[in-house]
């Protein structure tokens, strides 16, 4: 019999991970040091000094493994100097320059818990941040230190401050002080990383997006993260070469640049990103300079970079993830025709289940397995992978598990015959009217077949006797007139009674976001509340 030879590349990757994991624990003889992101980053830059871990387009500037390797030593170094230790928690904001990366790395060496805040909040926002968070250090660039001092007037604790560049506060140390300040020869030649148990010690904190919520801050653990390694590589084909490059346009408080912080190091792959605003412009020039291969970025983002698709060669991308929100038919038809080697995938399933994960579907009325195809239910999770913990949020965190620990996903779903899944809507989101429980995006695909609709969220109102009706936020296209009357009778056109859009319908210039890009519904939700109750 032939047998034909196949491998795929994440078969690769788990031996490659795996021979790096073995190396360590034969080193140190902890069987769990496997799962330690710090000594897997740490024994990652040894192994390849040369590699080019990290560019800086706003700058034009490089960096290897090597001197990565040297850096963040020395900055855990003067980390321990400063008196932090395993489950102290630090903050990161700043912009995507080479120094960001260093007291990333150092955090993970020293079982430090790390959060990533955006640069954009302001004073009352970071207050109860930190009132949350209980920070030990925070980094930030010098412009956000006065808003960060402001926002700790009422903080109860120590915490002291580090400014990325130059700054002339007298109690703000600088990082290149902080990084030759505490020099250490005799300490940085004989580290060692913290000995840690990886399942239980928390490496990041990454906050949910709050478009139907506050945020809450998701405690992932070193070993949550390094089960997830191999997951990071299943939509490409070879390992280790040729490797991909991601060119990093989000902040470090998204999850998805904050993972490539992670993995680069231990994957050997190399991270493009900017110091300066990610200006149309500026992002033409890094894609025409760098070819980077991989873009995780928001529809609305993509579209805004099309819009002068003469001034950048897209051609050295094979892969172009985008999210956020939904992606609808004529959108990905458009990303379809404008970019000749991207193909998006037929909208519809979101795939079959992938590894590390067990899922239930839980009618969420009974609280019962469904076991039946093409019957609706929320979908609940269980893994290694999944979060430990909502941070300081014991209240939350056990309303998210269930008393065995399923994580409760919040998210509607269905499955075929053949397991594939499909995504209806947010428990949150949904509309309860009478004895129904409508799903909004259901009645969103309708009216985004209007050929003057740009975008549309339907939320509702309450009336007197507590019933939620519908009511759709339309923004129209440029040179688009629109009645109220032509969104109605189009939803009454195709869809039953009971999802009507009793609650009117109101037009805005634009929607609301999130600092993730993501459309806020919790912001549209309260704005048309405040409407209907001032009519």
């Amino acid at each position: 019999m032939n047998l034909i030879p196949y491998i795929h590349s994440t078969d690769n990757v788990s031996w490659f991970v795996d021979d790096l994991s073995s190396r360590i624990v034969a080193q140190t003889g902890i069987p769990s040091d496997r799962f330690h992101l710090g000594k897997l980053i740490l024994q990652s830059l040894k192994d390849d000094p040369d590699f080019v871990l990290q560019i800086d387009g706003g700058t034009g500037q490089s960096e290897t493994n090597k001197s990565v390797l040297q850096r963040s030593i020395q900055c855990a170094v003067s980390l321990t100097e400063l008196g932090l230790k395993k489950d102290d928690l630090i903050v990161l904001m700043g912009y995507n320059h080479l120094d960001l990366a260093i007291p990333l790395y150092a955090a993970l060496y020293l079982g430090l818990v790390i959060f990533n805040v955006n640069m954009e909040m302001g004073v009352d926002s970071l207050e109860q941040v930190f009132a949350s968070k209980k920070p030990k250090l925070i980094f930030s660039q010098s412009k956000k230190i006065l808003d960060i001092k402001n926002s700790l007037k009422t903080y109860e604790g120590d915490v002291k401050l580090v400014s990325f560049d130059d700054n002339d506060e007298r109690d703000v140390l600088n990082f290149s002080e902080l990084m030759n300040g505490y020099k250490n020869d005799e300490a940085i030649e004989n580290f060692k990383p913290t000995d840690l148990d990886p399942a239980e010690t928390i490496a990041f904190i990454t906050e949910t997006s709050g478009t139907t919520g506050a945020p809450k801050g998701a405690a992932l653990t070193h070993k949550n993260l390094q089960m997830a390694i191999k997951s990071n590589w299943l939509r490409f084909d070879k390992f280790p070469t040729p490797t991909r490059s991601p060119l990093i346009l989000t902040p470090i408080h998204w999850i998805s640049a904050g993972l490539h912080f992670v993995f680069s190091p231990i994957l050997r792959y190399t991270r493009t990103q900017s110091s300066k605003p990610t200006t149309r412009e500026h992002v033409y020039h890094l894609i025409n300079t760098y070819k980077p291969t991989h873009l995780i970025t928001t529809t609305p983002y993509i579209l805004a970079l099309l819009e002068n698709r003469g001034q950048c060669d897209f051609d050295s991308f094979e892969f172009i993830h985008v999210g956020g929100c939904p992606l609808t038919k004529d959108v990905s038809d458009y990303l379809n025709k404008t970019l000749p080697n991207v193909r998006s995938p037929p909208l519809g399933s979101l795939g079959q289940p992938i590894a590390n994960f067990n899922y239930r579907l839980i009618d969420i009325t009974t609280q019962k397995d469904i076991t039946e195809p093409n019957i609706q239910g929320e979908l609940w999770l269980k893994g290694p992978t999944i979060f430990k913990e909502y941070y300081n949020d014991p209240e939350n965190t056990k309303a998210a598990f269930s008393e065995d620990g399923w994580f409760k996903t919040g998210d509607i779903m269905y499955r075929d015959e053949n397991y594939n899944f499909f995504f209806v809507d947010r428990v949150q989101l949904l509309i309860h009217y009478k004895n129904y429980q409508i799903s909004p995006l259901e009645i969103e695909k309708v009216i985004r077949q209007h050929p003057g609709v740009l975008d549309v969220i339907v939320t509702s109102v309450t009336d007197v006797q507590r019933e939620e009706l519908p009511c759709a936020c339309v923004v129209l296209k440029e040179g688009h007139r629109v009645t109220e009357q032509e969104i109605k009778d189009l939803v009454k056109d195709s869809l039953s009674d009971p999802k009507q859009l009793r609650g009117g319908v109101i037009f805005l210039k634009e929607m609301p976001t999130t600092p993730q890009l993501k459309i806020d519904r919790r912001k549209i939700k309260e704005f048309v509340i405040n409407t209907v109750r001032e009519a």
